[in-house]
């Protein structure tokens, strides 16, 4: 196996800087999520945020996977475009955003479309756009288990807001949705955590399946918490990291076996000091939410320490023994690649030979497909 897996051969000729997708690293990362889930793919509803790509859906479906999540309208109108079953939109809808939805549904009939609310006002604007339109519209309940972003507080009634959408005209009652980025720790903390959380919130699913006389879906977790998930029946799990992978995870969950698969490629533009040597590697071209020592890993040298960040440049003190020239071609990993990978428009396809031998499109980065 090649020591320096991110090493493009030949002459790059792509102008930096660009974002690599190493191909054979995405399959093998799809195929550690099929492991987890021991190969149950009606467990997985893959989270398109972190490619949002036509291709990543078609290495999805290779394998059976017809379910998403997604954030956006454009992500969900991505993923109807590649003929995915069943799309769920993990994202209130409200103003304009309800009619666009509404549009969607009645372009991609066959696809089924479900989203969240966690108000009762929404739900009953979305029943009547619904009876307006003469569609049924599929809900499911948001709840809040900490994270304090979005979602009905999962330690209250959440049951009679479910009783109120129910009641709704033109409106299908799924089951729950449960986001929790906000768990952190180990492998035991995360799951101790977790569970803590799902079980009573299973209890009332049970319960309120009992009443409805029929079987309720439960979407939950994320990569944090996909472990735990993925060993409980009628889970869906969510992750979206996975099938590119950064630093964050691979410092956050050790324990997972995925792969970085994607790379911002830079290039060397200048010598300021003896010591610093500046690339093209600007904070619009990488995710730069967290602080400095927290946005990229050099893959090149670790002894490349990142000084100052502005929007074109990232400044990087040498602190070893290699020297570099101007010209010279930087590999860096990001640390949080969802946002990196909204920054461009293709990402280059690296093959199994290190050459570069087309460009995916990221189609979903838009604001706006077609609705």
């Amino acid at each position: 196996m090649k020591n320096n897996w991110w090493e493009i051969e030949s002459r790059i000729s792509v102008d930096t800087p660009f974002l690599a997708v190493y191909k054979n690293r995405v399959l093998d990362n799809i195929a550690t999520l099929l492991l987890g889930v021991a190969q149950d793919v009606d467990k997985l509803r893959p989270h398109v945020k972190t490619h949002k790509m036509g291709e990543v859906l078609n290495l999805f479906k290779n394998v059976g996977i017809k379910k998403v999540k997604c954030a956006t309208i454009a992500e969900a109108e991505l993923s109807a475009i590649h003929n995915m079953d069943d799309i769920l939109l993990a994202y209130q809808l409200t103003g304009e955003k309800q009619n666009r939805w509404i549009q969607l549904i009645q372009n991609y009939p066959e696809s089924v479309f479900s989203t969240v609310v966690d108000s009762s006002d929404i739900a009953e604007q979305l029943s009547n756009l619904a009876v307006k339109n003469n569609l049924i519209l599929n809900l499911y309940v948001d709840l809040n288990t900490g994270m304090d972003r979005t979602g009905f507080d999962y330690k209250e009634d959440w049951e009679t807001l479910v009783l109120k959408i129910v009641a709704f005209p033109n409106i299908s009652f799924l089951g729950v949705h449960i986001y929790d980025g906000h768990i952190k720790g180990t492998v035991r903390e995360r799951t101790e955590k977790a569970a803590e959380i799902f079980h009573p919130i299973n209890e009332k699913v049970k319960n309120l399946e009992k009443n409805m006389a029929r079987k309720l879906k439960i979407v939950a977790g994320g990569s944090n918490t996909f472990p735990f998930y993925s060993q409980i029946n009628n889970v869906e799990c969510s992750p979206g990291t996975f099938v590119f992978w950064d630093t964050n995870y691979q410092l956050q969950l050790p324990e997972q076996q995925f792969v970085p698969a994607a790379v911002v490629v830079a290039t060397v533009i200048s010598k300021p000091t003896a010591k610093t040597l500046c690339i093209d590697l600007g904070y619009k071209a990488v995710a730069s939410e967290n602080a400095l020592d927290k946005r990229i890993l050099i893959l090149n040298d670790k002894s490349l320490i990142p000084i100052s960040h502005s929007e074109e440049h990232l400044v990087l003190e040498n602190t070893g023994q290699n020297t570099y020239a101007i010209g010279d071609i930087m590999y860096t990993l990001p640390y949080h690649i969802c946002p990196t990978c909204n920054l461009y428009d293709t990402a280059q396809i690296v093959n199994e030979e290190s050459y570069i031998n087309g460009q995916w499109s990221i189609e979903a980065r838009k604001r706006k497909i077609n609705f």
